[in-house]
């Protein structure tokens, strides 16, 4: 595996526990091989996790929206900052250049993020672990909510697993590293209700 995308909050969060979680994330993906791929912003999270990345000599891109260089405020000691037009061609790029996807936490935009890349898992456009590092039970809402659509079936139990869950970031890029995706078919075959 070259590169890990992340995607993360531009805000830090309430908790000292995130940014923690952040700078050791990118330091790991650096100390275990890998290059880091995130949003290029020098706030928050993003921040954060590329500062753990920069400080092990890792290869950090940063992909950032021209109209965002101003308001995230693009970090300026990165190995690559790639400036595209818009958020479609930030994401595309993001997915072209990474292996796997990890969300720290963070908000709408974070959110956007890694469900856009599990729907593509989801239908079959990539086969690439997608992960949640539900940092201090972060993210615990969102799996009981991914859980409950299970149950009424309009995600199959099959598409559930497409989402790693970890609690660290030790444990997150191990279940990477053992990721197999499983075999799974359109979301809804025909006569099922």
């Amino acid at each position: 595996m070259k590169n890990i995308c992340v995607f993360c909050g531009s805000g830090a969060g309430t908790l000292p526990a995130y940014s923690l979680a952040a700078r050791r994330l990118g330091a790991l993906i650096v100390q275990r091989g890998m290059g880091l791929v995130y949003g290029g912003a020098d706030i928050g999270l993003m921040r954060e996790v590329a500062e753990g990345a920069l400080k092990e000599n890792g290869n950090v891109t940063g992909v950032i929206p021209a109209g965002l260089v101003d308001k995230e405020i693009q970090h300026r000691a990165l190995t690559e900052l790639l400036v595209v037009e818009n958020m479609h061609q930030r994401k595309a790029k993001m997915a072209d250049l990474s292996e796997a996807f990890i969300a720290l936490p963070g908000g709408l935009g974070t959110l956007e993020e890694f469900f856009e890349v599990l729907s593509w898992a989801q239908l079959g456009l990539h086969k690439k672990p997608c992960a949640l590092l539900n940092v201090e039970g972060y993210y615990d809402g969102l799996i009981a909510f991914l859980n409950h659509a299970v149950e009424h079936r309009f995600v199959s139990p099959a598409h559930r697993q497409l989402v790693l869950v970890e609690k660290t970031p030790e444990a997150m890029l191990d279940a990477i590293a053992a990721y197999r995706p499983p075999a799974v078919d359109l979301w809804i075959k025909r006569g099922e209700t």
